[in-house]
């Protein structure tokens, strides 16, 4: 085991500063700066920083030549308040680590510790604190910035811990891994008149009558077939709120989700079809935005191999149950660089949600996350594990910014 009792207690405090100080999606400066303080004190080779936002990465390098491995964490919390009476709730109203973040990062804190007390034996580590997950925008981002060709990846890793599934106990299959899923936005507009004489107008209620069950019907198809389809109306308007008019400007919103990427450029192709029809026949003018737009993450099966073998090493069961998710993450975009996979940890059948207001990322996990990873990297690397010190330097704890 390559932590100590002691990096377990500074590993859970760190985690619990972050939880602390939830940030949004493109907002991360705050947390961005812990990292970069903590891999500092970890003794990172060089560290990057900026990357496709407030993206840090840290580089750990061996002493013979090799591929680049990288394991992936997220930075950004959620916009929603918690509901906590924990001393380490966060303090940032509104804002919160419900998706565990805050615990990914600090798995990825311990393999700093590890790998800044022993260098793999070739090729290097890189370790990624992405941003701006949450909606779906980071991992293109990081991609697309110039530095990212640095640190491009061989292969490529990530852990999401998971509510409902055994403590401690890992979800892992070759194949799909997460929905693609994409926020469709419609807006429908046409011309405002009196409530007395709504026939000098042009209303959009009859095509946001139509185009919600419209929209809703074209999902089907067995949940594990790559046809299978889904459409969920998430928010619709109509008009202004008050009585003396009849409305002139609509929207319809809705999340498209497949079970590829293949899937869902077909079915973006159906739902315009039915939004723009919508509007033919009823005088509108439409137009359509999409945001929150994810691929689907595809788990390579070299990639899974290590994983496997990294959970036999370590006495870790494991198994497909629970995979593929319907829910989406933007990990998969990873794969059009790299074989990757991302692997489910179990956080406990009894625990609530991800994303409910009252959940936290328990700290007994970062040890178990962090051991599949450091013994995937020493498979791929080489012998990476030196004696724990219980002097070992401490991971600074972020500032609290509540």
């Amino acid at each position: 085991m390559f932590l100590t009792n002691r990096d377990a207690v500074e590993l859970a405090e760190w985690r619990r500063g972050l939880h602390r100080m939830p940030e949004l999606s493109g907002q991360e400066a705050g947390t961005a700066r812990a990292v970069q303080a903590m891999l500092a004190a970890a003794g990172a080779d060089h560290v990057l920083a900026g990357l496709g936002g407030h993206g840090v990465a840290a580089i750990f390098e061996g002493a013979a030549p090799g591929p680049t491995v990288m394991f992936r964490a997220e930075l950004d919390g959620l916009p929603i308040q918690e509901l906590s009476e924990a001393p380490h709730r966060s303090g940032v109203h509104g804002r919160a680590h419900a998706c565990g973040h805050d615990g990914h990062m600090a798995m990825l804190a311990a393999l700093a510790r590890g790998f800044g007390r022993q260098r793999p034996q070739r090729g290097r580590v890189v370790l990624l604190f992405q941003p701006a997950e949450e909606d779906g925008t980071g991992a293109a981002a990081v991609i697309a910035d110039p530095a990212f060709a640095a640190i491009r990846p061989d292969l490529a890793f990530a852990c999401h811990n998971m509510p409902g599934l055994p403590f401690g106990a890992v979800a892992l299959a070759a194949g799909p891994a997460n929905c693609a899923s994409a926020g469709m936005r419609i807006v429908l507009s046409g011309r405002t008149a009196h409530a007395s004489a709504p026939e000098t107008g042009l209303s959009p209620m009859a095509a946001v009558a139509r185009l919600m069950p419209e929209l809703t019907a074209l999902g089907g198809g067995d949940w594990l077939a790559p046809d299978f389809a889904m459409v969920t109306v998430t928010h619709a308007a109509l008009g202004e709120p008050c009585f003396g008019i009849a409305p002139g400007q609509a929207e319809v919103w809705c999340t498209l989700r497949t079970l590829n990427d293949a899937r869902m450029q077909r079915l973006r192709g159906q739902a315009e079809a039915l939004a723009r029809q919508a509007a033919a026949d009823t005088g509108l003018d439409v137009g359509i935005v999409y945001q929150d737009v994810f691929n689907h993450c595809e788990n390579a099966p070299e990639a899974v191999a290590h994983l496997r073998r990294a959970c036999e090493a370590e006495g870790i069961p494991h198994g497909p149950r629970g995979l593929p998710l319907r829910a989406s993450e933007d990990f998969g975009r990873f794969r059009q660089l790299a074989p990757s996979a991302m692997f489910l940890l179990g956080a406990g059948e009894g625990r609530p949600s991800l994303h409910n207001p009252d959940y936290d990322f328990p700290d007994d996990l970062i040890a178990i996350g962090a051991r599949i990873f450091m013994r995937t990297a020493r498979d791929i690397l080489g012998p990476a594990e030196a004696e724990a010190t219980p002097q070992a330097t401490p991971a600074p704890a972020p500032e609290d910014t509540a």
